[in-house]
């Protein structure tokens, strides 16, 4: 079981072709692209792997390939987040079978579910398999997030829970997860505005989506902070604020990212519909801020 997740992780994009089918090939590509650029681990299946966009079978495919692609270079961890208990338990089990190294669980979407509610999700798919599991916040795409006292009474009584990567924003939130809980388990930002504000506070390390389009930055700015080389660490924080300002918040992310990936000579494809590659004007925003931060 892994007991601690440290460094940059990322949360890689799903390639598909012109059909909008998987393209097993460019994911293959990509995923030695991020290792060879130094990342310390994949999370796949991620909200920038389109998971709620794909069916069960396109899911363990994805899983797969990864798995036999990384072949134990790298820790992959497994997004495996439904809207329903049931469904999650079942493919957090699969995963596991599959060979994943962890598995990563947002809580469920569509309809809210109460703190009580939440809790018996999380307990409930723990005590289903042996998975060591990262809890995922995302009130982006979740629409709220998930209470920290419920969060910390699930890592008070299950083991098996071994990080939480919080993509709220919010610096104060990070602060009282690493508080409550930075000696439990490993604290990971979830924005990329956020990787350099969060380790100061004692995070463990950040899954962000921008590492898909600058992933020897990201690692930069962890292995500058990690060997005291302070004002580097900043100085690659604010370039990467500027990135994500534009392919994040700017522009649906979904596109954006591609559309960045795409210019870098990767070639994955579009998101699937109804998500939209970017306008003219968005795709020259991407071009201008990847030449601004020196990616192009």
């Amino acid at each position: 079981m892994l007991l601690l997740i440290e460094g940059i992780l990322v949360p890689h994009i799903t390639p598909f072709d012109d059909e909008e089918d998987i393209d097993g090939d460019a994911l293959r590509e990509i995923v030695d692209y991020f290792i060879e650029r130094g990342v310390h681990g994949l999370v796949t299946l991620g909200s920038n792997g389109e998971f709620p966009y794909l069916n069960r079978e396109e899911k363990e495919k994805v899983l797969r390939i990864v798995v036999d692609q990384v072949n134990g270079r790298v820790p992959v961890i497994g997004g495996t987040a439904c809207p329903s208990t049931r469904e999650t338990m079942s493919l957090t089990r699969e995963a596991w079978d599959i060979g994943v190294d962890a598995v990563i669980i947002a809580p469920p979407y569509y309809f809210k579910p109460s703190p009580r509610e939440l809790y018996y999700h999380y307990a409930s798919i723990i005590e289903s398999t042996d998975v060591p599991l990262i809890i995922y916040n995302v009130p982006k795409f979740t629409g709220y997030n998930m209470p920290i006292d419920v969060i910390e009474r699930l890592t008070d009584e299950y083991s098996q829970i071994i990080g939480i990567k919080d993509s709220s924003g919010l610096i104060s939130r990070v602060g009282e997860l690493i508080r409550l809980l930075g000696d439990k388990i490993s604290i990971l930002a979830g924005t990329g505005d956020l990787i350099y504000p969060s380790l100061v506070l004692g995070a463990h390390g950040a899954v962000v989506a921008i590492a898909n389009v600058a992933p020897r930055l990201c690692v930069e700015l962890y292995n500058a902070f990690r060997e005291m080389k302070y004002e580097r660490a900043r100085k690659i924080q604010i370039k990467l604020n500027h990135l994500n300002e534009v392919l994040i918040k700017k522009h649906n992310q979904l596109s954006a990212i591609k559309e960045a990936m795409n210019i870098l000579g990767l070639n994955v494809g579009f998101p699937r519909r109804p998500m939209l590659p970017l306008s003219e004007e968005g795709l020259r925003d991407v071009e201008i801020v990847l030449e601004d931060v020196g990616l192009i």
